[in-house]
């Protein structure tokens, strides 16, 4: 099954400038939106108290946040998320107390306002846990993006086609993060892992154009690289099209069914699946393109044995 026919003439690279725009303009706002609004940073981050509660009534958000306030808690978070039966809380992080003793309390409040309460989540997570976790998520994507320069570098042999990974693999996640910062959705572990997964997602469609690149350089070294390019994208579109639908079925399944707790996780995957498909067909070769990758860049030229030197 094909949406696109493997020799379709799109002239991608002849429109790269244009996406180059929009690419930059989607970047610029994510950039502002993460240094002014910020992200919604979670528990796991900043430390705290997560809670989400299912009454077998209306709940009360304002008497739920009275009777915490009561309790000795301060800036508490209590909002109605899914129906009016749920609620979700959040809290400072709990200072000179036991996680079980914190535990004790917050379900006391609750079960004063409905005995039948059923508490589905409450996590606590220390200040100093949640630095260190945070400091582990910058790490973990900076090695990320030099991991997959080097990968790219060794495998073709060209430095424009690492250049051109490393420069989607960045434009994705930040563009991620900028609808975050833009949406206020919660920004928790669960996003990193999915951030890491939309870089190896987008690297693997990136690296299968950049086969058919190879593959089309070898077969005719002799043709001009932005010819090259736009057969490549055009041989491989179809299987990128299908791979991101069918991905996106799932993901967007996992959206609408897994709750809650699965929903940062998920928008994420949303996100970085439609950013990574675009940036793998508009991005990623154009700027190989632009660096000036030829097919001496993939198959240097050897030089030639003089005569003397022949056994």
């Amino acid at each position: 099954m094909e949406f696109f026919k493997s020799n379709s003439r799109v002239a991608f690279m002849g429109t790269r400038k244009i996406w180059y725009a929009v690419s930059a303009t989607l970047f610029v706002i994510s950039l502002v939106a993460l240094f002014t609004k910020g992200l919604n940073l979670g528990v796991d981050f900043t430390g705290g108290i997560t809670v989400e509660a299912k009454f077998t009534s209306e709940a009360r958000p304002e008497q739920l946040r009275t009777g915490l306030e009561r309790a000795g808690f301060e800036d508490v978070q209590v909002q109605n998320f899914g129906s009016s039966r749920d609620v979700a809380i959040r809290l400072p992080p709990p200072e000179g107390q036991s996680p079980d003793e914190v535990r004790a309390e917050i379900e006391g409040v609750l079960k004063a306002a409905d005995p039948n309460v059923v508490v589905s989540r409450l996590e606590v997570v220390g200040p100093q846990v949640g630095a260190e976790l945070r400091n582990s998520a910058v790490v973990a994507l900076i090695s990320t993006l030099i991991l997959i320069f080097i990968y790219v570098f060794i495998r073709f042999h060209a430095w424009q086609l690492s250049a051109g990974a490393i420069f989607a693999a960045i434009h994705d996640p930040v563009i991620v993060l900028g609808v975050f910062a833009l949406s206020g959705i919660v920004f928790d572990l669960s996003v990193v892992a999915a951030l890491l997964a939309v870089i190896g997602y987008s690297l693997n469609d990136t690296v299968v154009v950049f086969d058919r690149i190879r593959e089309r350089f070898d077969a005719n070294k002799r043709m001009a690289p932005v010819e090259v390019l736009n057969q490549s994208v055009n041989q491989t579109l179809s299987r990128t099209i299908m791979t991101s639908l069918t991905t996106l079925i799932v993901v967007l399944v996992l959206l609408l069914l897994g709750g809650p707790v699965l929903q940062p996780f998920s928008w994420a995957l949303v996100v970085g699946i439609l950013v990574g498909t675009y940036s793998s067909i508009y991005i990623a070769a154009s700027v190989a393109l632009d660096m000036g990758l030829t097919a001496e860049s993939l198959f240097p030229t050897r030089k030639k044995l003089a005569i003397d030197d022949m056994p």
